[in-house]
């Protein structure tokens, strides 16, 4: 193996990994005339957020979409260029449908539909106005415990449990509703219960300009997620380094302002480059293997963080095949039902373009925290797979598709994509980790965490935090 000798950058700041914290960090960096570069092992940038055309079907192989919780996302895609392409979801993806009994129901989206919906019983409807009588938590809780105190069992077993499950591909009897869902927290602690803080924090919002989540747009692209990876790492230029895998990072100190050494691979050669600032944007289990060196107790810290095997099964069927009207988002799967999937997207109702003319793309997520067993114990995950063919992991798939919602056949194109570690647990604890990594910080004076396991995991959350972090760098090196 050859060894290069080592560049040094006036002011020079390094983004480890380009997914999309890394991408965005590096682009509003690059924006200040800062120099940066960004190191990143894949063959292309993106992270989980790649798109992948095939024959007339579009199959993401992370996020389907995101929700624009933010003003940063008009102002990145204005600059980008690719305002044009982004499209906004179809007025039927407003709705969504829930599990019970094998039977699906839309879930009440207004205070006229719960009171008529079949999905919650008349004694769970009526133990809502319990809600703003009762107290504040007297120590940290799970989200099951905050929301069965405050809201009830049954409204934890059909709204919370399937929702965690479709957006964490976690279990609420192990999230920290501090951590996990810092504002419906927050609700309880500022105005003392849910229904009055809904009320109060809307009008702080608006003073914010941010937008909740159940209000916002969701969005994706006509050519799927990727564009936005693809656009930021086209302004990068040669500030990305692709195929180039980061080893170890060293402080050297030089007075209050440490200079850091990165040693990294690229196609067998062995490099080194020196900045003032380096940003870890990788995931916290490739984080810890960087920083192992110069603090193995953040290692083992960050080793810690669970990530559960996700599997994304997309199938796409003739339109004829299909009993039932596609009118909505798709249905999650409360774990009540003991289901041996999570749920469905019903892709091709959400966004156009993903499917050819007369058929229809669905996706269907397994595993999780629910059920990881799923995906461990077949040998062949220890890898991920784009796409290999799996036979058994289709069959489980078609046959609760077929029974939710009388499917007739087989899909005429099937893509399995696996995750061995998909989405990071915020669970209960989670605060320390997260004291942890301020910590780390205040420690090693120029590096930077800037991740989904801070800040929350939505694509929003990361540009947010992007934006942040930047902001945070500049000032540190100014």
């Amino acid at each position: 193996m050859e060894t290069h000798t080592t560049a040094a950058y006036q002011k020079s700041v390094v983004v480890i990994g380009a997914g999309i914290s890394g991408l965005c960090v590096a682009y509003w960096l690059k924006k200040k005339g800062i120099n940066v570069i960004v190191l990143e092992k894949d063959s292309a940038a993106g992270g989980t957020m790649k798109t992948m055309h095939d024959d007339g079907w579009l199959i993401e192989t992370g996020p389907n979409s995101a929700l624009e919780t933010t003003p940063l996302f008009s102002q990145l895609f204005n600059e980008l260029g690719i305002t044009e392409q982004r499209i906004y979801a179809n007025e039927l993806a407003n709705k969504r449908y829930i599990l019970r009994d094998g039977k699906l129901h839309p879930l009440p989206m207004s205070p006229g539909a719960f009171l008529t919906s079949r999905l919650f019983s008349v004694s769970g409807k009526l133990r809502l106005l319990k809600e703003p009588f009762i107290g504040k938590a007297k120590k940290e809780e799970s989200v099951a415990e905050f929301v069965t105190r405050r809201l009830g069992q049954e409204f934890l077993d059909y709204a919370i449990n399937p929702f965690v499950a479709g957006v964490f591909a976690g279990s609420p009897e192990q999230l920290s509703v501090r951590s996990a869902f810092p504002k419906l927290h927050a609700l309880e602690e500022k105005y003392g219960g849910l229904i009055k803080g809904m009320i109060r924090s809307r009008r702080e919002r608006k003073a914010r300009k941010e937008v909740a989540k159940d209000r916002a747009k969701m969005f994706s692209f006509i050519d799927g997620m990727q564009t936005l990876p693809n656009a930021l790492a086209q302004q990068l230029g040669d500030s990305l380094k692709l195929n180039a895998t980061v080893e170890q990072i060293i402080p050297m100190r030089a007075g209050r302002f440490p200079v850091y050494t990165i040693y990294y691979t690229q196609t067998d050669i062995r490099e080194s480059l020196q900045a003032d600032a380096v940003i870890l944007a990788t995931p916290a289990y490739a984080t810890a293997k960087i920083i192992q060196p110069i603090d193995p107790d953040m290692a083992k810290t960050l080793e810690s963080i669970y990530y559960p095997p996700v599997a994304a099964v997309f199938m796409g069927f003739k339109q004829e095949q299909i009993k039932r009207p596609l009118d909505g988002f798709g249905y999650l799967i409360p774990e009540k039902e003991k289901r041996n999937i999570l749920g469905t997207i019903w892709s091709s109702t959400i966004f156009p373009n993903r499917a050819p003319a007369g058929h229809v793309a669905l996706t269907t997520f397994v595993g999780g925290s629910r059920n990881p067993d799923l995906l461990t114990n077949d040998p062949r995950l220890h890898a991920q797979h784009f796409g290999g063919q799996d036979e058994q992991m289709t069959d489980l798939v078609l046959s609760e598709l077929r029974s939710i919602m009388g499917i007739e056949g087989s899909p005429v194109y099937t893509k399995v994509i696996r995750w061995e570690r998909a989405i990071p647990q915020y669970n209960v604890g989670y605060y320390k980790i997260l004291q942890a990594i301020e910590r780390f910080e205040q420690n090693f004076r120029g590096a930077f965490i800037c991740a989904n396991y801070r800040g929350g995991i939505s694509v929003g959350d990361c540009v947010m935090s992007a934006e942040k972090t930047s902001e945070c760098v500049i000032k540190y090196i100014q």
